[in-house]
């Protein structure tokens, strides 16, 4: 999660996040050491299949969110200490940007006024910054690989220069770039930042939530020119839900005109966005949802479960979510051929249900 200090980032942050808690106050760079937490990922789908096999236990996924400080102009340079928050973005899959649509008089903007499309482009512009920084270091060395002859030094130079070339003259972050697989793979190492999925979250007050304002659509503006969406939240309203019960907080939401929180819908986005897929596992003991990436096979899905599982793979007994809550239970789905059982080449599709048998 990056914005510029103020932004209501560690507030959004510290509601999102079931485990881990970040300091948020109203001065700049109250965040140094980056703050790790866990967001459960919600799914009405594994309370759905719970409730049906009156599971004792009920398990969500995690998304793991990276609350990094607050960037300046001129972090890539080292402008309050940007060099080595930049540096903890690296290693993350996505980027979370947190962008203010608030006023607040009592909330100190680093450059004194509310302006999305100005604080995005000052973000976007420090992480191209850095971007050119590495690959500039990058192409030093590999002149040298090319001289000794490294395999590959001479293609991933070429590549690079065609992407500086786009950073520089169009001001294009990486990720637009449409670089084929091949090329993502050969600067995967670098960890660019431009190059990582980015949503952006438009951070509005409680009034804002349900239809947004002339701040969210400038944000959306900026997030169309490459494609990145938005989600609109409020920090404080997240804070608020935080301390209620269940049926307060659908009632508050319901007040504000809304059907989910921002904190559900930004988990949710998040999830999609790194191309990850749900498959469940359901049973009176326990319903759980696992996490797996699109285009697995059978077998690899397994391993999730257990490494094992894997390399033991026998069959898979699935059946999609919505068929198996239609009948009610997996007796009556199985009685009625519903139950489907699938080999090794068999690519799980979300939201299927399945059981593995496996050679122990």
């Amino acid at each position: 999660m990056v914005g510029l200090p103020n932004v209501g980032k560690s507030t959004l942050f510290n509601a999102l996040c079931d485990q881990g808690k970040a300091e948020a106050a109203n001065f700049p760079f109250c965040t140094i050491d980056p703050n790790l937490g866990k967001a459960k990922v919600p799914d009405k789908r594994l309370t759905q299949l719970a409730d049906m096999a009156s599971s004792q236990k009920v398990i969500n996924e995690f998304i793991e969110y990276v609350d990094i400080a607050g960037l300046v102009k001129g972090a890539s340079k080292g402008e309050g200490l940007g060099n080595k928050f930049l540096g903890n973005i690296r290693n993350v899959d996505a980027i979370v940007h947190v962008v203010r649509c608030f006023e607040d008089d009592d909330i100190i903007h680093v450059d004194g006024s509310v302006d999305p499309a100005r604080d995005m482009e000052t973000i976007n512009l420090e992480l191209m910054f850095s971007d050119i920084d590495q690959i500039e270091r990058r192409c030093v060395k590999l002149k040298r690989d090319i001289q000794i002859k490294i395999e590959g030094a001479k293609e991933e130079q070429e590549l690079l220069e065609k992407i500086m070339k786009c950073l520089v003259d169009e001001g294009k972050p990486v990720r637009a770039q449409g670089l084929d697989e091949k090329e993502e793979e050969l600067i995967k190492h670098l960890g660019l930042l431009t190059n990582k999925p980015v949503i952006y979250a438009a951070n509005v007050s409680e009034e804002d939530l349900a239809e947004g304002n002339s701040y969210v659509e400038a944000t959306r503006k900026v997030a169309a020119t490459t494609n990145d969406s938005v989600v609109i939240v409020s920090a404080r309203v997240e804070e608020e839900l935080n301390e209620m019960e269940a049926e307060d907080a659908a009632e508050y939401l319901e007040s504000l005109g809304v059907e989910e929180s921002g904190c559900d819908s930004l988990v949710q986005d998040t999830y999609k966005m790194l191309g990850l897929r749900t498959y469940f596992t359901v049973g009176p003991k326990e319903s759980r949802a696992w996490t797996i990436r699109a285009g697995w096979k059978a077998p690899k899905a397994a391993s999730v479960i257990h490494t094992d599982f894997e390399k033991g793979f026998i069959k898979a007994e699935t059946i999609p979510h919505t068929i198996l809550l239609e009948c009610g239970s997996e007796e009556i789905a199985k009685s009625k051929g519903l139950l489907k059982i699938e080999g090794k080449d068999y690519e799980v599709k979300e939201g299927d249900v399945m059981h593995f048998m496996v050679k122990t």
